[in-house]
């Protein structure tokens, strides 16, 4: 039940010979999941009330009002409240609806913010939507005219609010502005440091503004001392300032960003975040306080609406290092003796042999046509990772791999949006360092490639999220890990308990700056930045260099899989193609019938590539892949191709003549050796020639009519699947 925009009750009916009360169960599931206090049950006799909050239920002789249900929800009289309420969700017209957990997430911001909360926090897994929640947020507070200030409770607010989206990179600004089109176009500005620089002064007309810390953070020197631009605003001039990716510093005090936070202190601040509360990122809930709404990977991957993925865990025989004589020191200084570990790799030592062996490892792994991310050490390994992919790809496009790092500015960014454009299959493959661990909408990415260690879990849950995003298709992605960062897994911070470490109070200097770069000392006593040691391998070891790979499947909540819960995932929707086992044979045993299954599976995105990658996992590479979908769907044992094959001998012997059996004996043995494809119908005529030495003439004197041996190639089969 739906009364001003708001979902006030559920409700659980059931067939009208069932218990008054068979319902009651769901009725409060649903209730407790969509943050609702009231939810009924009903056989269509009677009507069964709960009401969530007292806990008081009872039979109920009628249903009660709407307007009753509001006054009983929201008890205490509320002018903003109800003028939020008052303006309906922004749903494209009445094409779109958001998910149930980001209306709560809207309605429990709204609520802290008519309840006069100034620092308002929304803690929400990655990919689950939340700048379409700061959206929403931002819509209903721009057509209520809430605002600080200038409104008299007895009468209309005179303006609208002024509000302000803060981001920790363009790209991240960029998908937010794009993200509120809706709103009339003079209402949007985009605050960027080359128009403030044209312009002498930052711009003041307008309803929501957009931009990065950075850009506020700089600005010309005034009387020798740093002017930064947002300096340029009154304190007061925003009403609503949303954070997003507030972890990553917008509330950390060891952060020159805080300044702006504080100067701003009149205006409500919403922080958005991915992250629970950990020992890394205490700070943020110091500054905001506990969330007001907590949606976590496991609730997404629980709801549908994150993709589970498997990890290949990849070691090579060069993945530590000690020089030796025999290898050439073509830069820098290297120490006699020393284990170089995968921390030190491309940050103090580089061997470009390495780098490419993994390369070659990854490219012969993936599908060449999906989107994937590279994470590299940093931009020069970024630099020359992307070199590496588009020298050994197979695409003939020159733009196929790209690197996005800050170094990259524009050209990056312009890379990032038709990456992101899922229309767009250029670039393919995109290398970067930090850039793209956090914020990226790029939903059909199939394939995250794990090239430099990661310390943090922020930045580890993070980075796993870019693939789990939803799309048409896409049942799982793969992450390629080099460096052992699926350790990461066990941690019980991956989505555990969280912590409660000791609020910090010896804040230290807002404006201090981060460590710098490893760097030696002279004897001089000046520093410098170290040099980068560069060694190529003796003749011989690139090529010696071998490798080892595991395969485990993983819940985004990062809870294991076992490789059977892994295909029961991606097969769930077997139903919708064959409803028993025999339905099942009876399609694969005919060329036509198992064609049209094998074309409907791949549009739901279960095609031959992921059928061979069940085989593997099943250990079943030498059977049919009708083993496969009976094994998922019905445990039934593999047989290998050579088995089928032996068993359907035995079954069509005395059912054909002599020269035929000769023919079916061809057929079958190249079955064997290549797959259920040599049984297409299109196979017949090929292989017809290939037996006959490309006379069809002598196929027809020994088979019989054309319309004969094609009725003979596909009746045959059934004997494969009995």
């Amino acid at each position: 039940m739906e009364y001003r925009n708001t979902k006030l009750a559920v409700i659980e009916a059931k067939a009208w010979d069932k218990a008054l009360t068979e319902g009651v169960g769901q009725a409060k599931d649903y209730a407790e999941k969509l943050a609702i206090r009231f939810s009924y049950a009903t056989n269509g006799q009677g009507l069964y009330g709960i009401d969530m909050a007292t806990g008081d239920e009872a039979e109920l002789v009628q249903y009660p009002t709407p307007a009753e249900l509001w006054n009983r929800t929201f008890a205490t009289p509320n002018v903003w409240r109800d003028r939020f309420a008052a303006v309906p969700f922004e749903d494209r017209g009445g094409y779109f609806q958001g998910r149930y957990y980001q209306d709560i997430a809207v309605e429990r911001a709204l609520a802290a913010i008519a309840d006069g909360q100034s620092r308002i926090l929304l803690t929400l897994a990655t990919g689950t939507g939340k700048t379409f929640i700061a959206f929403q947020i931002a819509w209903k507070l721009f057509h209520s005219r809430w605002n600080l200030k200038d409104w008299k409770p007895e009468g209309e607010p005179t303006r609208r609010p002024r509000i302000l989206f803060l981001a920790d990179r363009n790209i991240l600004a960029d998908q937010a502005y794009n993200a509120f089109s809706a709103f009339p176009e003079d209402a949007l500005v985009r605050i960027a440091p080359e128009d403030i620089r044209r312009k002498g002064k930052v711009p003041k007309n307008g309803s929501l503004f957009f931009t990065i810390f950075q850009t506020f953070m700089s600005g010309p020197p005034k009387d020798g001392h740093p002017s930064p631009w947002f300096g340029e605003y009154p304190a007061d001039f925003f009403d609503f300032i949303i954070i997003d990716e507030c972890h990553r510093g917008g509330a950390n005090d060891e952060s020159n960003w805080r300044g702006i936070l504080e100067y701003f202190a009149p205006a409500v601040q919403l922080g958005l975040t991915a992250t629970p509360k950990r020992r890394d990122n205490v700070d943020t809930y110091a500054y905001f306080g506990e969330p007001v709404y907590v949606y976590s990977l496991k609730d997404g991957i629980n709801d549908g609406f994150l993709t589970p993925f498997r990890v290949k865990q990849i070691a090579t025989t060069l993945d530590e290092y000690v020089y030796t004589s025999d290898d050439t020191l073509i830069e820098g200084e290297i120490e006699a003796g020393r284990l170089y570990e995968e921390a030190d790799f491309n940050r103090i030592i580089e061997i470009r042999e390495r780098e490419k062996k993994r390369v070659e490892i990854f490219m012969s792994q993936i599908d060449q046509r999906e989107k994937t991310l590279v994470f590299c050490a940093t931009q020069d390994h970024a630099l020359a990772v992307r070199d590496l992919i588009n020298q050994l790809k197979t695409s003939a496009d020159p733009n196929y791999c790209q690197r996005v790092t800050a170094n990259d500015g524009a050209l990056g960014e312009q890379h990032l949006r038709a990456f992101q454009d899922n229309e767009k299959t250029i670039p393919t493959i995109l290398t970067t360092s930090q850039k793209l661990s956090t914020g990226v909408d790029a939903r059909n990415i199939r394939n995250i490639v794990l090239m430099r260690p990661i310390h943090s879990m922020i930045e580890f849950k993070q980075i796993i999220g870019r693939g789990t995003r939803l799309y048409d298709g896409k049942d799982y992605f793969t992450i390629y890990d080099f460096v052992r960062a699926h350790h990461h897994f066990n941690d019980p911070e991956w989505d555990g308990p969280p912590d409660e470490p000791e609020p910090r109070t010896n804040w230290p200097n807002p404006g201090s700056e981060p460590s710098p770069p490893e760097k030696s000392r002279e004897p001089s006593g000046e520093y410098h930045p170290r040099q980068k040691i560069k060694v190529k391998l003796a003749d011989g070891k690139d090529r010696a260099i071998q490798h080892m790979m595991a395969t485990s499947f993983w819940h985004p909540d990062g809870t294991p899989m076992s490789a059977h819960q892994f295909m029961e995932a991606l097969f769930g929707r077997l139903p919708e193609f064959f409803q028993d086992e025999d339905q099942l044979r009876a399609l694969w045993s005919a060329p036509d019938t198992r064609k049209k299954l094998l074309e409907g599976l791949e549009e739901k995105g279960f095609g031959r590539d992921q059928l061979g990658e069940m085989q593997k996992i099943i250990d079943a590479e030498q059977s049919d892949l009708f083993d496969v979908l009976a094994y998922v769907a019905y445990a039934l044992p593999p047989l290998t191709r050579e088995e089928r094959a032996a068993r359907a001998k035995k079954m069509i012997h005395g059912h054909f003549s002599s020269k035929q059996q000769i023919f079916l004996d061809f057929v079958l043995s190249h079955y064997v050796s290549v797959g259920v494809e040599e049984l297409d119908s299109a196979k017949l005529s090929p292989l017809l020639r290939l037996k006959y030495s490309d006379s069809l003439a002598d196929a027809v004197a020994d088979l019989g009519r054309p319309e004969e041996i094609a009725h003979l190639f596909s009746g045959f089969q059934q004997y494969l699947y009995q």
